[in-house]
């Protein structure tokens, strides 16, 4: 049997080893593994590595049981460029190390092992059902120098009586290092763009062991309700609700590409044959994203994904023409443009006929294909923010039995949406598999939406505060500032040894006052960003348009159905709390006033979009200006800390 290959690692052996080789070695064994280290870093190796082997060797003594235990240096993340610096397999305990040459540590340094510790709980298979303790060691202060959302700091001259505490209160059976080390144990979640790339390369996306678990059913369903269409020559709307950051757009993606359909590709009088079916998204910067990462890699992302304007002005303009493919699949379904919009944006398109809404004319589309289709919309909750979008679900529903093919058509729902087709004379059919209920984009901390959600409703800050304080020890970070330049240090200081990691600056597009403050979220500036390389690229040769620059801004606009790994919010004063209460009473106005239903709402819905972009955090900077101080005040006591405390 062929051994799993390991992870990538300076070092690992046990603790006799570990404390007992030259230190001289061991600082030799990590120059080899990472062979750009610089100066600086070598220099803390000189100085780290005795002060690990004193306290190794003094548990050793104290506690000789210890001797099981494993010490890993410099072990890099797989499918990631990421090392913590020193992990400890004591006792079930896995401790993830991570050592400062500082007396006192950052907020940033804390940040940096506590996400360290949520990703190996989340994502390794080893440490399912063991306690992972994250601990920052600045190598100049002494003793314990307290705890913060779950992280302790202390001097490294208590290691010792740590890892005996560590190895008594946590008997049993230690993680061998080769065990914990196996290449297929870590399986991060991919981004977005990540598991896009992987689909298009391998036509599969990497198993996360609990991600599946919370999406898999969704497709399962889809693919069956698609394959019995074809068997029953019947039409399917199928619709697929979600939280945000529930995985609704990877799960299109992968019923699209990950071959689950290629069984239904069949030929067409023409002779050609069918295409099982194609993803759609009216999302312009999602399209423009996906396409310029799937070129990138090597394939052609305009067959990947597909904008659903062209989509839309290709088959509206010419009757005959029948689409290729049995599925069309609509991302951001609930966003789906009303007749009015529609009329706006092909009002230019030879032949094109108004009088139709988006879905509309897709289930006119899928009228036209031969034998049986199936649309499914995946809807997400509480963002619409374009003008044209106010319409909703009802949409779905006129659009079907507006039909001229009523008849053969069969709906599939969730339970939340069953109150939309009430009374409808077209068959539906209810899963509950169909509503995905658990955040995935933040490494599964629980109810991120429903904190936003708090947050937007104005709840008693004392109560925000006890679930924010619930996402702080989930591994979701909450943070705030009125000093724009310290909340940039903070994420340059938190992603200095992350460079795949992406943060950028969001900001809402109706703010009129946060262009003083060097935000440049003015609608010259922002129309001018490609949202490919924003999201893309790293700072490196080439990479002078990436989001991690922090000298350009997407709008909620630019941000929706998209995802940083931290967004910095600039918090404007089209959304500010007098009295308690929110007001947009300063916002900008609309172009197409008479066609907004609900401006406010429409302002609730772009910051809902905006404070759920970052999958590990979200900061805040508010200006210090007098009439956004109770909005500042309000967030800092719902359970954002302060980066200047």
């Amino acid at each position: 049997m062929t051994a799993e290959p390991l992870a990538r690692r300076g070092w690992d052996s046990d603790f006799p080893t570990f404390a007992e080789t030259p230190a001289y070695r061991i600082r030799s064994a990590l120059l080899s593994f990472v062979a750009d280290a610089s100066p600086e870093q070598v220099r803390a190796w000189d100085s780290s590595i005795p002060a690990l082997q004193k306290e190794v060797g003094e548990a050793l003594r104290g506690e000789p049981t210890t001797g099981g235990s494993g010490a890993i240096l410099e072990y890099e993340l797989p499918m990631e460029l990421r090392r913590p610096d020193v992990i400890f397999l004591v006792g079930r305990a896995v401790v993830v190390l991570e050592l400062k040459g500082k007396l006192l540590p950052s907020q940033a340094d804390l940040d940096q092992v506590a996400a360290y510790a949520r990703d190996l709980r989340c994502y390794h298979r080893e440490c399912a059902d063991r306690e992972v303790i994250p601990i920052l060691v600045p190598t100049r202060a002494k003793g314990h120098l307290g705890e913060s959302g779950g992280v302790q700091v202390v001097g490294p001259d208590i290691l010792d009586a740590l890892i005996v505490g560590w190895h008594r209160a946590s008997p049993g059976d230690t993680l061998p290092p080769a065990a914990f080390l196996a290449e297929e144990a870590y399986r991060p979640l991919p981004t977005l763009v990540q598991a896009a790339r992987e689909l298009l390369l391998s036509g599969e996306v990497r198993s996360v062991w609990k991600a599946r678990a919370y999406t898999d059913p969704a497709i399962a369903r889809m693919t069956a309700i698609i394959h019995e269409a074809a068997q029953t020559r019947t039409r399917r709307l199928v619709l697929i609700t979600g939280v945000p950051g529930a995985g609704k757009t990877l799960v299109g993606l992968r019923a699209v590409h990950s071959h689950f359909l290629d069984d239904l590709a069949v030929p067409r009088k023409d002779g050609k044959p069918s295409v099982p079916a194609v993803f759609l998204s009216g999302n312009g910067p999602l399209v423009q994203v996906l396409q310029y990462e799937l070129k990138a890699a090597g394939g052609g992302g305009k067959t990947f994904v597909r904008g659903v304007k062209e989509y839309v002005k290709r088959y509206s303009s010419r009757p005959g023409l029948v689409p290729p493919e049995h599925v069309l699949v609509f991302d951001e379904a609930q966003r789906a443009f009303d007749a009015a919009m529609v009329k706006d944006k092909h009002s230019g398109t030879p032949g094109f006929q108004a009088g139709k809404s988006e879905p509309e004319h897709l289930v006119d589309f899928a009228d036209r294909i031969p034998e049986w289709c199936v649309v499914v919309g995946l809807i997400g909750q509480g963002q619409e923010i374009h003008v044209g979008e106010e319409a909703g679900l009802i949409q779905w529903r006129h659009a079907v039995e507006g039909s001229g093919r009523a008849e053969e058509w069969r709906v599939h729902l969730p339970p939340g949406s069953q109150p939309t087709f009430s009374g409808s004379s077209i068959p539906r059919f209810v899963h509950a598999e169909l509503n995905l209920d658990t955040e995935i984009r933040f490494h599964l901390a629980r109810d991120v939406h429903e904190y936003v959600a708090a947050i937007l409703e104005a709840r008693p800050a004392q109560e925000n505060a006890v679930a924010a304080e619930a996402l702080e020890r989930a591994g979701f970070h909450l943070r705030i500032t009125r000093e724009f330049a310290q909340a940039k240090h903070y994420l340059r200081e938190r992603y200095a040894e992350h460079p795949e990691a992406r943060f950028g600056l969001v900001a809402s597009s109706k703010d009129k006052a946060l262009e003083a403050f060097g935000v440049p979220n003015g609608f010259q500036d922002t129309k001018r960003v490609n949202f490919g390389p924003w999201y893309g690229d790293s700072e490196g040769a080439g990479g002078s348009r990436s989001c991690r620059h922090l000298d350009t801004c997407v709008t909620e606009f630019g941000a929706q159905g998209l995802e940083l790994d931290a967004a910095l919010l600039t918090w404007g004063t089209d959304l500010l709390l007098e009295s308690g209460r929110w007001s947009n009473a300063r916002a900008r106005g609309y172009q197409k006033k008479s066609r907004v239903k609900n401006a406010f709402q429409l302002r609730l819905n772009a910051y809902r979009v905006l404070l759920t972009r970052g999958r590990d955090a979200c900061i805040v900077f508010i200006p210090a200006i007098p009439e956004l101080n109770e909005t500042f005040e309000y967030l800092r006591t719902s359970g954002f800390r302060s980066l200047e405390s």
